[in-house]
């Protein structure tokens, strides 16, 4: 035993392999150190344990260089790869929704390299506000007076409710305490905004008469939410903004609108369903709305107040709103993607989530032909894929019911030879998340903008199939 263990190589003499000076060059002296006691203590166990033979210093040096250099390489690897979305949702929530558009990714490089006038007013050469920029731009765009921005939708709801509503009681339809991604529900915020939930309605008819009757002394404001996720089919009323609001005025109450998503064009230009937006809100009259920046907006994640000044200048106001601002990266992004809708008739082309939605079934067709033959390649017999047209969805709670055709590269795969599959297209090192239904795997190609990075990736999919 003692002489198996006499050929454990020294730290020195694993230190100058090639592969140990790649990974002290890769992850620094000390990491490097541990990590290779780490592994000679594993081989020295072994050793004693007879589960391993023993071999010559040089090569048992080498190899537990490898090792280290691999093992260190897959701790420091990010946990928030890069992936292919191949599921047909256009806005996945899981795989961070909106793609920034190239001029927002440039001005996020800007403001993490260098310093910016964010709280600067250049020309008063004095402490500014951060959110002027994009506040005017979001004014501009959607015809709002004023506009504040925080760090999501629910942030912006939860400031409204806590700057005009606390202690005193909000009224929204039974039909409209949604939840949202992560089990946050709209009963739960209202609650942390310290403003009484009063549910008018039920789930399927909600009418003018319950507001009406519900508005009393302590009532601060009417909220209406967007169903977000979901939709309520068949004997069904909805008391609609533009008959609400009357209702509000005779009060003198504040009529919110959540809009949730949040689109500032009409997606119906593109041929799309058509998406109540932010503009046809004001417009109706309404005093506030809020909606996301990272869904039909297509920008980095946002929430948005915007509507009358004093109410908005209210809810800036508030303490809740520090806590919830953006950073000078995500509002540096925000300018940028906002600015694009100054020029609509180039907007598809330069705005990823748009141009995803509006893909041309041609442009699909081009790329699946591309891609085939390398994934006919790499897939055992029995599972040859074929282009296919597939259904796919805006996502992130934007017409939860509406499909948007589209095309898709499908491999048959039945039982458990579907998850097989789809966890080895997982395990490339650009991982392709696509979906499993009736019997195959789906790679949808409408959120795809360039093939070759998956003709490429797939000469290696093979090799994961047979691990």
């Amino acid at each position: 035993m003692q002489s198996k263990l006499s050929t454990l190589p020294p730290l020195h003499e694993i230190v100058q392999t090639p592969a140990g000076r790649a990974c002290v060059e890769a992850h620094g002296h000390a990491a490097s150190l541990a990590c290779i006691r780490e592994l000679l203590d594993e081989y020295r166990q072994h050793l004693l344990a007879g589960t391993a033979e023993a071999e010559g210093r040089e090569s048992a040096a080498r190899r537990v260089a490898g090792a280290a250099l691999e093992r260190l390489d897959s701790r420091n690897a990010p946990a928030m790869r890069r992936v292919l979305n191949m599921t047909g949702t256009v806005l996945h929530t899981n795989l961070g929704r909106a793609v920034y558009a190239p001029r927002a990714v440039e001005a996020a490089n800007r403001a993490m390299t260098g310093p910016l006038a964010l709280e600067y007013d250049l020309d008063a050469g004095r402490r500014g506000q951060r959110d002027d920029a994009v506040q005017a731009l979001v004014a501009e765009i959607t015809g709002a007076e004023a506009a504040c921005i925080v760090n999501n939708n629910a942030a912006a709801i939860l400031l409204v409710l806590a700057a005009l509503a606390q202690g005193r009681e909000t009224i929204v339809s039974r039909g409209e305490l949604i939840e949202i991604g992560g089990s946050f529900r709209m009963p739960q915020i209202m609650e942390s905004a310290g403003t009484r939930l009063r549910e008018v309605g039920t789930t399927n008819r909600t009418h003018l008469r319950d507001y009406e009757g519900a508005i009393g002394p302590d009532t601060a404001l009417l909220l209406k939410v967007h169903p977000s996720n979901y939709q309520v089919l068949g004997f069904t009323h909805e008391t609609r903004c533009p008959d609400l609001l009357p209702v509000a005025r005779r009060h003198g109450l504040p009529l919110v609108d959540d809009l949730g998503s949040g689109t500032l064009v009409d997606l119906s230009r593109w041929g799309l369903p058509h998406e109540r937006s932010v503009q046809d809100a004001l417009a109706e009259g309404v005093d506030l709305v809020t909606f996301s920046g990272d869904k039909l907006l297509g920008g980095p994640q946002a929430g948005f107040i915007a509507g009358r000044r004093d109410l908005v200048e209210r809810c800036a106001k508030h303490p809740l709103k520090r806590a919830l601002r953006l950073d000078k990266v995500r509002l540096a992004a925000l300018e940028a993607t906002l600015a694009l809708y100054r020029d609509p008739d180039r907007l598809a082309d330069r705005l990823p989530t748009l141009r995803h939605l509006a893909r041309r079934p041609d442009e699909m067709q081009a790329m699946a032909q591309a891609i085939l033959p390398a994934l006919a390649a790499a897939l055992p017999a029995g599972h040859a894929p074929e282009i296919a047209a597939s259904q796919a969805q805006i996502g992130s709670g934007a017409l939860p019911l509406e499909k948007l055709p589209s095309l898709a590269l499908r491999i048959p795969a039945p039982g458990a030879s579907a998850e097989r599959i789809a966890r080895a297209l997982r395990r490339l090192p650009l991982p392709v998340i696509g979906r499993i239904a009736e019997g195959a795997v789906w790679l949808d190609l409408r959120c795809l903008d360039d093939p070759q990075p998956l003709v490429e990736e797939l000469h290696g999919l093979a090799a994961l199939l047979d691990e």
